[in-house]
């Protein structure tokens, strides 16, 4: 004897249960385990909707467009270094091994969302001081406040906040890059100005953020090269 098929009450029934069920956190969530098993590119509301088992307009309550959930995925990623037992909240008197700690940390998170590095590595920043990968406020003032902390100039911990993210930042995109993920924009991308930064709750971020405005690429380009040409200096004229 054949079963009968449900009938469309049922169905309705189970689209509702499932919308019940969601909440940001869990569309963010999906969004991103979407992203690492598809790229970023296959990312739209309605596949994101057909991989919840709704309609797009139904995470429209959740998240109000494509923007605001690929800011939520960045937010997601980032703090995942929270969870990370092997990173340090603070230096503890040891930055070199916080900074070890924290880079590691950091590419940890590059190899295992490597679809999504990219999208922490390229996306328009809230402020132009704030450089990926340590994107997050907290993360920056934090590790602003530990370099300070152990000894650090205001000045010398903004100059190694901004060599340590060029660093991570440079080795990590190749890496994620020779495992196939996708580091250049998509033809439609499309991005939105930044919003102002509320620094209200960041005080080491307020205390330094003249530091941190100021456009020393040119400086950094040159002391990085010098660096890099005295460690091959080293190699060939081993000591």
């Amino acid at each position: 004897m054949r079963e009968s098929e449900p009938s469309q009450g049922a169905s309705i029934d189970r689209g509702q249960a499932i919308r019940q069920a969601l909440d940001r956190r869990k569309v963010i969530d999906a969004a991103v385990a979407y992203v690492d098993r598809n790229g970023l590119r296959q990312l739209t509301m309605r596949s994101l909707g057909a991989e919840l088992g709704v309609e797009a307009m139904s995470l429209y309550r959740y998240v109000p467009g494509r923007e605001d959930l690929l800011e939520g995925i960045l937010e997601a990623v980032i703090d995942e270094l929270y969870g990370d037992p092997e990173v340090l909240l603070s230096a503890r008197g040891n930055w070199q091994d916080y900074l070890q700690r924290l880079a590691h940390g950091v590419r940890r998170l590059a190899l295992h969302h490597p679809n999504l590095f990219p999208l922490v590595a390229t996306r328009p920043p809230a402020a132009p001081w704030i450089r990926p990968p340590l994107r997050s406020l907290r993360w920056i003032d934090s590790f602003l406040d530990s370099l300070i902390a152990s000894g650090f100039s205001d000045k010398a911990a903004v100059a190694a906040y901004r060599a340590f993210s060029s660093f991570l930042l440079g080795h990590l995109l190749l890496e994620v890059a020779a495992a196939g993920a996708a580091i250049g924009p998509s033809d439609d991308d499309e991005f939105s100005a930044p919003e102002a930064v509320d620094l209200s709750d960041y005080p080491r971020l307020t205390q330094l953020q003249d530091y941190l405005s100021e456009d020393r690429s040119a400086d950094e380009f040159e002391e990085s090269l010098e660096n890099l040409i005295d460690r091959l200096e080293r190699l060939v004229r081993p000591s």
